[in-house]
């Protein structure tokens, strides 16, 4: 399998999450940056391989092949992003690109070794979880901070959005995963949030609330 297709084969499954939702080609378009003609190609070729269903005008499928693959995908990514910031010091919003890379190696001796010498690792620096080798992720209970009432408690575990500009803003603000945060109040205006974190209150917006994840304590 090439490295393009392995790309495509991501893709649909983070639009698509499970083998039952279909994607349309021009949202893998948007996604892979490219022409719907040239994904119809694509996923033409990944359907005559048995890893996507695809029916014209209808839209794109993973099979269960296809699943495996993506997670077996998703699940070196996500290693390789911990490796990175734990064992080599990156920083969280330096490493999705280096991992775009390596997420492509093949031998899963390595990637097994890996996940040991990590300590098996069960979510990546972002908060995102990490399947195992049989593709099962931990469940775990979450709701974004925009969400919940005045007056909840909580650990930061994740971030929906883990583009590098909300990532650095993230640092200058000086909130990272593992935070505890206590919602002050909202603002009736716009939804803004006065929150206490590491022991002193700060304000934020709607828009940065609505891009963190709360694991609830209280």
């Amino acid at each position: 399998m090439t490295l393009s297709e392995e790309d495509y084969i991501k893709a649909i499954y983070h639009l698509g999450k499970n083998e039952n939702t279909t994607v349309s080609t021009n949202a893998i378009a948007d996604r892979m940056d490219t022409k719907p003609s040239s994904v119809s190609d694509m996923v033409r070729k990944l359907s005559e391989k048995g890893i996507v269903n695809y029916r014209k005008y209808k839209g794109v499928s993973l099979t269960g092949t296809g699943i495996k693959t993506a997670l077996a995908l998703v699940r070196k990514h996500r290693l390789w992003e911990v490796f990175l910031v734990d064992k080599l010091n990156f920083s969280w919003d330096e490493v999705h690109e280096v991992a775009e890379q390596l997420e492509h190696i093949k031998s899963e001796k390595l990637v097994d070794g890996l996940d040991k010498y990590l300590g098996h690792p069960e979510v990546d620096p972002h908060g995102d979880p990490i399947p195992s080798k049989k593709g099962e992720f931990k469940k775990s209970i979450k709701k974004l901070l925009n969400e919940v009432p005045i007056g909840t408690k909580g650990v930061c575990v994740g971030v929906k959005d883990s583009s590098p500009p909300f990532l650095k803003f993230l640092d200058k603000k000086q909130i990272s995963l593992g935070d505890t945060i206590l919602v002050l109040d909202k603002e009736e205006f716009d939804a803004s949030l006065h929150i206490k974190i590491k022991g002193k209150g700060i304000h934020i917006s709607n828009q940065i609330a609505a891009n963190l994840y709360l694991k609830i304590t209280e």
